[in-house]
């Protein structure tokens, strides 16, 4: 498993529509202007993110998108996997024994490590990630009245 900028920029996106989920669907457009993300890559990400039953879209006045499930039952993991393929980092060549050997013992490790990662980001919910926003938004806000 892998995080690219495209498995980011979907993941930022559906912390934009967690955070506004009260205020209806929102516009790809919206979602562009608040996170200064292209219009056309949403288009694409959004794509992704429908086809795998993440967001759902709304047409005509007040259409646009909102999470098709909660964010309680939305992971992480399911944002990446939904936007990125699932990349292999092994690879092996069986013209040397030695250096097949070796690359399996890599193949073994880069497999392990991907699944640890890919359990990892599993565990962690859409709402868990709103929740840390909302509690560091709270602590800079009383910061702020504070200084």
């Amino acid at each position: 498993m892998r995080l690219t900028s495209k498995s980011r920029y979907a993941i930022t996106a559906m912390i934009t529509l967690a955070l506004n989920h009260n205020k209806g669907p929102m516009t790809l457009f919206e979602i562009s202007e608040s996170q200064g993300i292209s219009l056309s890559y949403l288009e694409q990400l959004f794509a992704s993110l429908r086809s795998k039953g993440l967001v759902k879209g709304f047409r005509g006045p007040g259409g646009g998108y909102a999470l098709a499930k909660s964010a309680e039952q939305i992971s992480i993991a399911e944002i990446i996997c939904a936007t990125d393929e699932w990349v292999d980092y092994t690879y092996a060549n069986e013209r040397d024994t030695v250096q097949r050997e070796t690359q399996l013992s890599s193949r073994t490790l880069w497999s392990s490590l991907s699944k640890q990662l890919y359990d990892f980001v599993s565990d962690i919910k859409l709402s868990d990630l709103i929740n840390r926003q909302t509690v560091h938004a709270s602590h800079e806000q009383q910061n702020k009245i504070a200084a």
